[in-house]
């Protein structure tokens, strides 16, 4: 199946999961990964809410109020999930013990900065676990995102202008438009969305990048 936009995102980002993965979905796209997972991938998801081993998002007329994620949406418990105290949940954060996370953002940039909780002028309820799993030692932290703003401006900079939830903490940036890679040496543009060139990319992105030799489809 082809996807676009936002299911684009969180079919690519499902991707970097391994089977036996720990993770920590963010609000949002992020939380759309785990009904896009590859065949022969399990994972162990957790939400800082205090549930472990959650599964696909349920049908409406299957809803149970009492089980929410991060974000208040529902969930599904599988039957070797449990419930758990909040602070064992932020426990298996900053405790280093989870694999990977996917987050959402307002900005990312070059130096691999994640900054996804205040905006200005408005009244933000607080960054959240956000700021835990950017300094938990997580090895995988991935940033799901919209290319740009609503207003065409880029979310993908050369540096983050609002405060910083995490500081050189971002491995991989995954909009509907591209996949790059953060590494030392700044961003490698490594798969474009059809229908979009690298010409495309450069005229939509703030931050500088390479194009990998191997330039994949974003898929």
């Amino acid at each position: 199946m082809a996807y676009t936009g936002r299911e684009l995102i969180a079919a690519r980002c499902a991707k970097f999961f391994k089977d036996g993965d720990f993770v920590n979905l963010g609000i949002g796209v992020p939380t759309m990964c785990i009904n896009y997972l590859p065949e022969g991938v399990d994972l162990w998801l957790e939400t800082e809410t205090g549930a472990c081993g959650t599964g696909p998002t349920p049908p409406i007329d299957a809803w149970d109020t009492d089980f929410a994620d991060a974000g208040s949406n529902p969930i599904t418990l599988l039957p070797q999930g449990s419930w758990l105290p909040h602070d064992r949940s932020f426990g298996f954060i900053r405790g280093g013990h989870i694999d990977a996370t996917v987050l959402g953002t307002l900005q990312v940039d070059a130096e691999g900065n994640i900054a996804n909780w205040i905006i200005p002028g408005k009244l933000a309820p607080g960054m959240g676990g956000a700021m835990d799993l950017c300094s938990g030692g997580i090895k995988k932290v991935v940033v799901a995102t919209d290319h740009c703003e609503k207003s065409g401006t880029s979310k993908i900079l050369k540096k983050c202008t609002l405060p910083l939830t995490g500081y050189h903490c971002v491995t991989d940036i995954v909009t509907e438009r591209a996949y790059f890679q953060v590494t030392p040496d700044g961003l490698v543009l490594k798969e474009i969305a059809p229908g979009y060139t690298v010409e495309d990319i450069r005229a939509c992105t703030e931050a500088d990048f390479t194009v990998a030799e191997d330039l994949g489809v974003l898929e």
